[in-house]
């Protein structure tokens, strides 16, 4: 899936428990003003790296280099045995990596 950031699916209707378990991760770490972005969050592109336990995603056109000043990687405790990580610029959600989930559908 590759489109148009403005036209992309969102994620809570998309994949709404992930949405849910997101949100309430965001929430139990603190970062209110990331977990307010999950009701917008798009899903413009799936990560291509056909690794079997990869379920991430963009939600801001994929970069063509280093994300560079202002990105900070964001560790959420996962109500899952894995890993839910999220990139931000700027204060902005640009990419979330799932790693060992069950399938977000």
């Amino acid at each position: 899936m590759d489109v148009q950031p403005a036209q992309a699916p969102l994620l809570r209707t998309t994949w709404p428990i992930f949405a849910t378990e997101l949100a309430a991760a965001l929430d139990m770490c603190g970062e209110a003003q990331l977990k307010e972005q999950v009701e917008r969050l798009r899903i413009v592109e799936v990560c291509s790296c056909e690794d079997e336990f990869c379920q991430s995603f963009y939600t801001a056109p994929k970069p063509r280099r280093p994300y560079g000043d202002g990105h900070r990687n964001v560790c959420l405790d996962a109500p899952w045995p894995g890993y839910l990580i999220l990139n931000v610029v700027n204060d902005d959600v640009v990419y979330v990596e799932v790693l060992y989930r069950s399938s977000l559908c």
